[in-house]
């Protein structure tokens, strides 16, 4: 095994600094050569002139002539380096299928070096990931030495080869009949638990990536709801990591699983509402990949009484939501305006009604009507000027209706 990954290793080749273009440090498909000795690629001293500059981008010399003259034997000697190159790296997938099929045919047990060597398999070709992806009893094991893994290094490469091939339909299906077979303490659930407590960022956000597609499937995501200890330590990762695709990931898993008043209520009392408070209160352009999500989440814990009481509870939370509309995705508006309405006129919370006028909340939502949102959304729209201009008071109903023709979207 040592030699065949050697092999497979000893077969990445260098770009020669000599083939890189001085501007754009890529490989040179047309060299040409100035005046002052140095060679460009073509587009890319061209692109230089064109700008009026009359240097030598390397030297910084004055150039008496903007001429360019071809380089063919640079030429041709990429052009060969080129060749040789594309050889070794159809050798090397070659190597790299051959070593994953022996892979796949005889691992029993799995340690590091051979996870590690798949993981790379894996990422050499498609055609290898689908030869992984295809081969179920492989996958079967893998699952099988996940549930016995003590070694949070072994679970956490199983994950990631896991994660790599779980774009193919049929992986998905394999792993939920796994989890749904599966009834023991001792099962791979376990150990997306203790990757969520120790493991690293990324085995985290691959761990929640793989729960998130399993709460796809009705009897996978009751299993995950009822694993002791999992919702929280996903609600720990979502909560306490500051890396915003990590934060994404945790807040699109729990997104999935929450479904059921039990696992709301559960979110609720872990203290969901305050930690998307947080987030949408944070810095606009952090927060900005990580919004549509926490939205996401606020609308489905608002869908119950403790989530409304929760989010009408947190000012914070109510005034995040204000400044999130029109601000991110169409998506993240509907959801902030669903929240919005469910608050200020499905309860007819007269605090959510004076924080969203306090914070110029009736604009907003007078922005969000006039934009290109559902016709769902535009009728929630309404009813929310209705109840915030019934809060302001009937003085506001003339400029409603003669002045938002010149308002424009933020």
């Amino acid at each position: 095994m040592g030699k065949q990954r050697r092999m497979a290793n000893e077969l990445y080749l260098t770009v020669p600094s000599l083939y890189r273009c001085p501007i754009s440090m890529d490989v040179m498909r047309s060299p040409v050569s100035l005046c002052t000795g140095v060679t460009y690629d073509r587009s890319s001293i061209e692109r230089w002139l064109a700008l009026g500059h009359n240097t030598c981008p390397a030297t910084m010399q004055t150039l008496p002539s903007t001429s360019t003259t071809p380089n063919l034997t640079l030429r041709r000697l990429i052009q060969l380096w080129i060749s040789q190159a594309e050889a070794a790296r159809k050798s090397r997938i070659e190597v790299s299928k051959q070593v994953a099929s022996d892979i796949i045919s005889g691992a029993d047990k799995f340690d590091s070096d051979s996870l590690e060597m798949v993981i790379e398999c894996v990422k050499d070709s498609e055609d290898n990931l689908k030869l992984v992806a295809q081969s179920r009893g492989f996958v079967v094991r893998m699952v099988d030495a996940l549930a016995k893994s003590s070694d949070i290094r072994i679970s956490e490469l199983i994950v990631e080869v896991l994660d790599s091939i779980s774009q193919e339909n049929a992986v998905k299906e394999l792993l939920n009949e796994l989890i749904i077979e599966n009834v023991d303490d001792t099962d791979c659930l376990s150990s997306f638990i203790s990757i969520l407590r120790k493991g690293t960022v990324e085995s985290k956000i691959k761990t929640a990536k793989i729960l998130e597609f399993l709460a796809a499937y009705p009897e996978s995501r009751r299993r995950i709801e009822e694993k002791q200890g999992l919702l929280h330590e996903l609600y720990n990762f979502s909560s306490a990591e500051t890396d915003v695709p990590a934060v994404e990931a945790g807040l699109s898993s729990l997104l999935a699983i929450s479904t059921t008043r039990p696992v709301k209520k559960e979110l609720i009392r872990l203290g969901i509402v305050g930690t998307v408070g947080k987030i949408l209160s944070g810095d606009e352009h952090a927060v900005r990949a990580v919004t549509e999500k926490a939205l996401g989440v606020l609308e489905t814990i608002a869908t119950c009484t403790e989530g409304r009481v929760a989010i009408w509870a947190d000012e914070r939370c109510v005034v995040g939501i204000v400044r999130s509309l029109m601000k991110c995705s169409g998506a993240a508006t509907e959801h902030g305006v669903t929240v919005l309405w469910g608050l200020c006129c499905l309860v007819r919370d007269c605090t959510s009604a004076e924080t969203v006028l306090k914070v110029n909340g009736l604009t907003k939502v007078l922005l969000v009507m006039q934009s290109d949102c559902t016709l769902n959304t535009r009728k929630m729209c309404g009813d929310l000027v209705k109840v915030l201009m019934g809060k302001q008071g009937k003085s506001t109903l003339a400029p409603y209706e003669t002045r938002t023709t010149h308002i424009t979207p933020y």
